[in-house]
C-alpha cells in the first residue's frame, strides 16, 4: 500500500449495514441514526432488499475449541492486550490538544505518519469487538469501552463537526486540492469502523453515537464538492446509498459489470474491498449489477489471477495479463491483505448460492495465505512472499502497524466466523475446525471435535433436549478424490458423494448422536497456469512448502522488514519428474504431514507452509521432466 490510496474493509454503508446484520438485537433508535446518515428512505432503518440464502452464525454462537486455531486466536489476543490504551490514543489527544506523555507508537502510527490512527483508533476497536465476541471475554471488551470513551474526549475537544482523527482536517484539504497525502479517507474509515463494531457486537452505544458524528462530518464535508472535484481526489472505496454512493468508482466497476478482466496495473487490496462493497450493495438494494461486478470478479481473481496459497498480488498489484503468473513469484508475493479480503468476499457469494467451491477456495486460503502468518506472539506478516529461497517476516511489536498488521488483528480475532453457516431448516458445515455451535433457534447444539489436517476427517456430535428433524450439510472438499466414509452411532451409512459437493444426512437427531466422516487427502499438483513445470505440491488443502534451512537469516532479516529481501535468496535446484503427477516427492513412513522428494539428487523435507517459520522455503519448484 505504500504511496497508494487505499480505503480498506468496509465501504461506508456496508459498514452500517454489517451492523444491522450482526447484531442479535441492534436498538431501533441505531438502525434510525444509521439511516440517516447514510440516506436510507426517510431517515428510517436500513432494509436488505436481497435474503440470502445461507446466513452465517453469529460469533458468539461459536466457540473454537483446543487446537491450531484457538492457539492463533489466543496469540492475536495477547498481542491486542499488550498495547497499552495510552500508547494507542497518544497521536488523537495530541491532536485534540489534551497532553499526553505516553510513549508514542513506530512505523505506520508514528506521530508523523500521514496513516497515524488508521490501528490505534479502528483495527484495534474491531479486534477487541471480534475477540469479545468470539471467545466472551469481558476484559478484552473493556479495553474497548476505554478506547471508545477517550477517543469521544478527543472528537468533544476537536469541536470539528464530528471528526475524529489522529491528524488534522488539513490532510482532506490537501486531498482537495490535489497536494500529496497518504490516504486520509482510508484511515478515517477504519476508525469509524472500529466503532460501529464496538456497537454491534458489544452495544456499546457512545460508540454508535462517535460514528454518527463521525459519517455527517464526512457528509458535509463532501456536500460541497462537484463529481468533477471528487473524481480527481476519489478514495477508491465503494458503497451501497446516498453518501457511500460517492465512493463509487465507475473506471473500476464498469468493465468488471461487462465482464472484461481490465486489472494488469491496479492495486489489488486498493480495488477488493470496493468489490466487497458492491457484494453488499447488492444485498441491500437488490441492484443486479453489483451482483454481477462481485460475481465476475471473484471468480476471474480466483481462477486468473490466484497463487496455489489462494492469495493474489505481487507488488501489492495486478502486474501481468489474466493466467499469467509464471513470472509474479515476486519477493512481495502476495500481500496478506488480499487473503483476508477475498476471504471475506468468498463469505458473501457463498451466502448467496452455497456453491461448493467458494469454500474449497476459502479454505485453501485460510490454510495457506492466512494461518502462518501470525507468529505465537501475535506478530503479523505483510508479504508472504512465493519466491524460491526466501523466508517469512514479520512486524515488531511497536513500530510495524501495517495495514496487514490491522487486517491481521481483526482476521486472527474472528476465526470462528465461517466454519458454519445455516438456512432455515439446517446447518452447513464448511470448515474442519474443533468447535462448539450452539442453534437457541433449533434447540440444538453441535461439537466439532477434529485435529484436522493432523486428522482425515472430523466428527461431529448432536445435543439437544427433544428430537430435532434438521438436515446437516457437510462439505466434501475438492481435494477429496478418494472418496468419503461416514458413520452415524457406529453405523456406516451408504452414501456418495462427488468432491466439491454438500453431502446432506438428513433425519431426526437425537441428543448424543455422533457422525463420523472420513477425508482421505492425497498428494496433488498446483502448477502455474501458463508455466506447467512450475509447480507446487499439495496434500489434500494444504500447501506443502520445502524446507532449505536459516542458513544466513538473522533476526533482523526476519523481524522488521515489510518482506524478506530478494537479493538474499539461495537457489534452489530444479526437480526430475512428472508434470502431470507428483511422483517427485513421497510422505515419509510413520509422519502425518512430513513428506520429501524421492528420486532427486539431493533430498529436501516438505511440510505444510503454515507450519514454517524462521526458515527459507520454496513453495514452488521448476520440474523438468524425466529423460528431458
Amino acid at each position: 500500500m505504500r504511496g497508494m490510496y487505499r480505503w480498506n474493509r468496509r465501504q461506508w454503508i456496508s459498514a452500517a449495514a454489517t451492523a444491522v446484520g450482526t447484531a442479535a438485537v441492534i436498538p431501533s433508535r441505531g438502525l434510525a441514526s444509521l439511516g440517516r446518515v447514510f440516506g436510507s428512505p426517510a431517515g428510517g432503518p436500513v432494509h436488505e432488499a436481497v435474503d440470502t440464502k445461507l446466513k452465517a452464525f453469529p460469533l458468539p454462537q461459536v466457540r473454537l475449541r483446543p487446537g491450531i486455531f484457538l492457539d492463533q486466536l489466543e496469540s492475536n489476543q495477547s498481542f491486542v492486550e499488550s498495547l497499552p490504551n495510552d500508547r494507542l490514543l497518544h497521536t488523537f489527544r495530541l491532536t485534540a490538544g489534551i497532553p499526553s506523555s505516553a510513549d508514542p507508537l513506530g512505523g505506520w502510527e508514528h506521530p508523523r505518519g500521514e496513516l497515524r490512527g488508521h490501528f490505534a483508533g479502528g483495527h484495534v476497536l474491531s479486534a477487541c469487538a471480534l475477540l469479545h465476541a468470539a471467545t466472551g471475554d469481558d476484559a478484552i471488551k473493556q479495553k474497548g469501552n476505554v478506547l471508545v470513551a477517550e477517543l469521544a474526549k478527543c472528537q468533544q475537544k476537536l469541536n470539528a463537526d464530528g471528526y475524529l482523527s489522529a491528524y488534522p482536517t488539513s490532510f482532506y484539504d490537501r486531498l482537495r486540492d490535489a497536494k500529496r497525502v497518504w490516504a486520509p479517507f482510508y484511515t478515517y474509515h477504519k476508525i469509524l469502523a472500529g466503532h460501529l463494531d464496538m456497537y454491534t457486537l458489544c452495544g456499546n452505544e457512545q460508540a454508535l453515537a462517535s460514528a454518527e458524528k463521525m459519517a455527517q462530518w464526512t457528509d458535509k464535508y463532501l456536500k460541497p464538492l462537484s463529481d468533477e472535484q471528487w473524481a480527481k481526489m476519489q478514495m477508491v472505496e465503494h458503497g451501497g446509498l446516498a453518501l457511500a454512493r460517492r465512493f463509487d468508482h465507475k473506471k473500476f466497476f464498469d468493465p468488471l459489470a461487462e465482464r472484461k478482466d481490465e486489472l494488469k496495473g491496479l492495486h489489488a487490496n486498493t480495488n477488493i474491498p470496493k468489490v466487497i462493497g458492491a457484494a453488499r450493495g447488492y444485498e441491500l438494494t437488490g441492484d443486479q449489477r453489483y451482483h454481477d461486478i462481485a460475481d465476475y470478479f471473484w471468480h476471474e481473481v480466483v481462477s486468473q489471477r490466484t497463487y496455489c496459497t489462494g492469495g493474489t498480488s505481487n507488488g501489492e498489484g495486478w502486474q501481468s495479463e489474466p493466467g499469467k503468473l509464471a513470472d509474479q513469484l515476486g519477493q512481495a508475493a502476495e500481500e496478506c491483505c488480499c487473503g483476508y479480503n477475498m476471504m471475506k468476499l468468498t463469505r458473501h457469494l457463498f451466502s448467496w448460492t452455497g456453491e461448493p467451491a467458494t469454500m474449497d477456495y476459502y479454505e485453501r486460503t485460510l490454510f495457506n495465505s492466512r494461518l502462518g502468518t501470525q507468529d505465537t506472539d501475535g506478530m503479523k506478516m505483510y508479504y508472504l512472499s512465493l519466491m524460491p529461497g526466501l523466508w517469512k517476516t514479520f512486524g515488531r511489536r511497536w513500530d510495524a502497524f501495517w495495514c496487514c498488521t490491522g487486517t491481521g488483528a481483526e482476521e486472527f480475532a474472528k476465526l470462528g466466523d465461517t466454519i458454519y453457516f445455516h438456512d432455515a431448516q439446517g446447518v452447513y458445515v464448511n470448515l474442519f475446525i474443533a468447535s462448539d455451535l450452539t442453534w437457541p433457534e433449533k434447540k440444538v447444539s453441535l461439537t466439532q471435535e477434529t485435529r484436522f489436517p493432523e486428522e482425515e476427517g472430523t466428527t461431529l456430535m448432536i445435543k439437544t433436549s427433544a428430537p430435532v428433524k434438521m438436515p446437516v450439510h457437510v462439505r466434501v472438499p475438492y481435494w477429496a478424490t478418494h472418496g468419503v466414509t461416514v458413520s452415524i452411532n457406529g453405523k456406516k451409512q451408504d452414501v456418495t458423494a462427488k468432491p466439491s459437493s454438500y453431502l446432506t444426512l438428513d433425519r431426526a437427531w437425537n441428543d448424543g448422536d455422533k457422525i463420523e466422516l472420513t477425508m482421505p487427502m492425497s498428494l496433488h499438483l498446483a502448477p502455474l497456469p501458463d508455466e506447467p513445470t512450475m509447480q507446487a505440491a499439495m496434500y489434500g488443502p494444504l500447501v506443502l512448502a520445502g524446507r532449505l534451512g536459516s542458513k544466513g537469516l538473522m533476526q533482523d532479516h526476519i523481524y522488521g522488514p515489510l518482506g524478506p529481501d530478494e537479493a538474499r535468496a539461495i537457489p534452489v535446484p530444479p526437480l526430475t519428474g512428472s508434470v502431470d503427477v507428483p511422483d517427485w516427492l513421497e510422505q515419509m513412513k510413520g509422519q502425518t504431514l512430513a513428506f520429501q522428494t524421492t528420486g532427486q539428487k539431493e533430498t529436501i523435507d516438505l511440510a505444510p507452509f503454515y507450519q514454517l517459520y524462521n526458515e527459507r522455503y520454496t513453495v514452488y519448484w521448476k520440474v523438468n521432466r524425466k529423460g528431458a
